[in-house]
């Protein structure tokens, strides 16, 4: 009877390694997975964040040039369709 208790025994410690062995695996899977979906996220957010500082400094450079004669020029010329008197347009039939 001892030594069924004792086989008994040394499965039942099998079986719990078995299951911590089991759960430890799958716990680090589970975390490897969210540390590289955080990690792409992170490489994401980055790539954005950088594109809006460019786009900042484009509109801090169009802001210091917006009262400069040049812009206010081209301004006239692409949105209110202005030119200097005696000018020739040419305009392209082909759009």
């Amino acid at each position: 009877m001892r030594k069924n208790k004792q086989k008994s025994k040394k499965i039942y410690k099998k079986c719990l390694i078995l299951i911590i062995a089991a759960y430890a695996i799958f716990t680090l899977a589970n975390q490897q997975k969210t540390l590289n979906q955080y990690t792409a996220n992170s490489e994401e957010l980055t790539t954005q964040i950088a594109e809006q500082q460019e786009h900042k400094e484009e509109l801090t450079k169009e802001k210091e040039n917006v009262n400069s004669p040049e812009f206010i020029e081209q301004m006239a010329r692409e949105k209110l369709d202005m030119y200097y008197p005696n000018e020739r347009v040419y305009i392209d039939q082909e759009m």
